[in-house]
């Protein structure tokens, strides 16, 4: 970057009115024998209080752009390289498929058409995009998912004026093209090696604390910019799988015995079940499906995630952007899905019987 003071976003007029989503407890239940234990867990479900974090945008199917960093393109698990040639690198790669390639499978399944496009740098935020990425990402867009440096800021931890500036700065640029562009932006996770760490930036806090501060700092660049139509609650996701039981906490002391491990080996980047639980919060928020439809589907069966993982992390990421739930609730969910799982096993061993 040059010594030149950084540009200002200028004023800008497109209105968003607020949306909401009802919570709701339909499920469509596949088979009797899973009824009871489908009716315990939205039971649960159906307790928690709250509107949903971020309200679904409406569909918009045609172009989409991913612009981040190694959050996006899925660092850490063979989600970095899934299925890259249905998804297309402006930065020429031919070997990243991350996040957007998970996402182009999920609403290919779905029925739904996008043509996916990503723009990612490792270790960077918003600031580098703008200022060395313009040219290449300055084109007539659909639908625009972003994100900025995980700590917000990478010298200033937990500082928003870096993302709510060039929020600001990359909505003009994309509005200049297409008034009608649907802009989101996504709330990372909580790091455990900024938690657990004696350097870390969130040492000495819970591991939900770095999420409510990243959390925070997009919602007020979605309060500076009206014209972001949402925020994406991938961290809340994460703090929901944890305190429900299906995820560990703290990978610095083992993962307990039935957990997964949201965090890469690194405890930094995403686990293969990180990204796809981040996947799916963003699958639910930008089409508006529920990401429980999906069922047993391709990317997990890729993956190796199990029927039962993948089905919870779907329940989970359903409560996330449809049902907020209380934190002393988030387990009843876990015992109501393990419930579920239960059965589900039970039912597909009577049936090979």
């Amino acid at each position: 970057m040059s010594g030149a003071p950084p540009p200002v976003a200028t004023s800008r007029g497109r209105h968003h009115t607020n949306k909401e989503t009802p919570l709701t407890a339909s499920c469509s239940l596949r088979a009797r024998g899973t009824a009871l234990a489908a009716a315990a867990a939205l039971a649960v479900l159906g307790s928690f209080t709250g509107a949903a974090v971020a309200a679904p945008v409406t569909p918009n199917p045609g172009t989409i752009l991913f612009i981040g960093n190694s959050f996006t393109f899925g660092q850490g698990s063979a989600v970095q390289t899934y299925r890259p040639n249905t998804v297309t690198d402006l930065n020429g790669g031919t070997t990243i498929g991350g996040i957007p390639a998970l996402f182009k499978a999920f609403t290919s399944q779905a029925g739904l058409n996008y043509n996916v496009y990503l723009e990612t740098q490792p270790g960077i935020g918003l600031d580098w995009h703008y200022n060395n990425r313009r040219t290449v990402i300055d084109r007539p867009w659909d639908n625009v998912v972003m994100h900025t440096f995980s700590t917000l800021n990478a010298s200033a931890p937990g500082n928003p004026a870096q993302l709510i500036q060039y929020t600001g700065l990359l909505v003009d640029l994309f509005e200049a093209r297409n008034p009608n562009v649907q802009i989101n932006l996504m709330a990372t996770w909580s790091r455990a090696d900024q938690t657990y760490p004696a350097n870390g930036a969130w040492f000495g806090q819970d591991i939900f604390a770095m999420s409510r501060d990243v959390r925070a700092g997009y919602m007020a660049a979605a309060a500076a910019n009206p014209e972001i139509d949402s925020v994406i609650q991938v961290g809340s996701a994460w703090d929901l799988a944890i305190r429900a039981m299906f995820a560990d906490s703290n990978p610095y002391n083992g993962i307990d015995p039935g957990k997964v491990n949201l965090w890469a080996s690194d405890s930094y980047h995403a686990s293969m079940f990180g990204s796809y639980l981040e996947a799916l919060t963003i699958f639910g928020t930008l089409t508006g499906i529920d990401p429980r439809t999906l069922g047993y589907e391709q990317v997990a069966r890729d993956l190796g995630i199990t029927e039962a993982q993948a089905r919870t992390m779907q329940y989970l990421a359903w409560a996330n952007v449809f049902a907020v739930p209380e934190p002393g609730t988030a387990a009843l969910l876990f015992m109501a899905l393990g419930v579920a799982g239960v059965a589900a096993r039970r039912r597909k061993a009577a049936e090979t019987a």
